[in-house]
């Protein structure tokens, strides 16, 4: 009866535990959104110079 009392609390707990990486995953990906969305402009700046410079190395080849 202990056991089995014992398996019962193991398998609540590990419940809650992937209940909680969920919850942190999705926080998570909501703040990176949040950067995103609030450096927009400097992001795809940053990109256009990144891929000029690709380009005109690629055409120095």
């Amino acid at each position: 009866m202990i056991e089995r009392i014992s398996d019962q609390l193991r398998e609540g707990f590990n419940r809650k535990l992937s209940g909680i990486g969920v919850v942190e995953v999705i926080l998570i990906l909501l703040v990176l959104v949040g950067l995103v969305i609030i450096f927009k402009d400097q992001i795809t700046a940053l990109a256009k110079t990144i891929f000029s410079s690709i380009g005109s190395q690629v055409n120095q080849l």
